[in-house]
């Protein structure tokens, strides 16, 4: 149970209800992250501008890059709701889950390409506490995707990193999106280590 309530829908307004109305229609149900933020009215609305503002701009990266890094941050995080909620987007665009079970091992595995492992490397250094990101590091990735592509998964990541804090912090969990699948994803404990490359910034 979240430690802050969620708003039900026959409490959150005339435009709440519409909001909510759509995120069901597109997501299944309503995020409980959506309904507890109802909790602060301009705080909802400033979430909800920002979020479709950020989904309509992030367009310069691979949705599989994008998306592996965002998950990669929720397991890092240890947000089970954003683990769920992470793997049913997905699934919906049509990327392969099967592989999340291997994300501990993206290093190794063949299951995921080379500008996968250097998103996924990216999460774990600016998750790593201290931070681990590097100049050699930083480098390698606008080689790889470019100034703009590296500003968008900078922003993704540090995005998601935002709202898996707020999500554990206030209790929510796996809300069921995945109808069982998200379950068979392990989420570690603590953030695997970054690989040391360079000196530190």
């Amino acid at each position: 149970m979240t430690r802050v309530p969620a708003v039900p829908a026959g409490e959150a307004g005339l435009l709440g209800r519409l909001v909510y109305r759509y995120a069901k229609r597109r997501f299944g149900a309503v995020p409980e992250p959506f309904a507890v933020v109802r909790r602060h009215r301009k705080l909802f609305w400033a979430t909800l501008v920002a979020e479709v503002a950020y989904e309509r701009a992030a367009r310069v990266l691979p949705a599989s890059v994008r998306d592996l890094a965002v998950y990669r941050v929720a397991t890092n995080v240890g947000c089970s709701w954003c683990v769920d909620f992470g793997t049913m987007l997905q699934r919906h665009q049509g990327l392969d889950i099967d592989r999340l079970t291997d994300i501990d091992r993206y290093r190794r595995s063949p299951l995921f390409t080379g500008d996968e492992r250097l998103a996924l490397g990216y999460a774990d250094a600016m998750c790593a506490q201290p931070m681990a990101v590097t100049d050699e590091l930083v480098e390698q990735l606008v080689e790889r995707f470019g100034r703009a592509g590296t500003i968008e998964l900078t922003q993704v990541i540090a995005l998601e990193d935002q709202r898996a804090r707020f999500n554990h912090a206030l209790g929510l969990t796996d809300q069921g999106f995945t109808s069982g699948e998200a379950c068979r994803v392990p989420i570690p404990l603590r953030p695997t280590p970054p690989a040391q490359t360079g000196s530190p910034t």
